[in-house]
């Protein structure tokens, strides 16, 4: 799956991911490769990026935002994103 993470100023991220998890408006919820379309809003909160199957994740704390999934791939627009260590 095919993930980009923008906010206004610059793109964040974008590449192949097994699958990312995020802080929707009504919880956590994750991605996973050929996923069902889908639009949400995203709650201020930790999205992390798991880049395959094994322990490899990246962590973002982010601001509100929005994301869509379609056609394999997850676009994930929201107001600000810092990496977490």
């Amino acid at each position: 799956m095919t993930l980009e993470i923008l906010t206004p100023e610059k793109k964040i991220y974008s590449g192949e991911v097994y699958g990312v998890q995020m802080p929707g408006t009504s919880g956590l919820f994750q991605v996973l490769d050929m996923h069902a379309p889908i639009v949400s809003a995203l709650a201020t909160g930790n999205l992390k990026i798991f880049q395959d199957s094994k322990s490899n994740i990246i962590n973002y704390s982010i601001q509100g935002g929005f994301v869509e999934v379609l056609h394999n791939k997850a676009t994930v627009l929201v107001e600000g994103a810092t990496l977490v260590d």
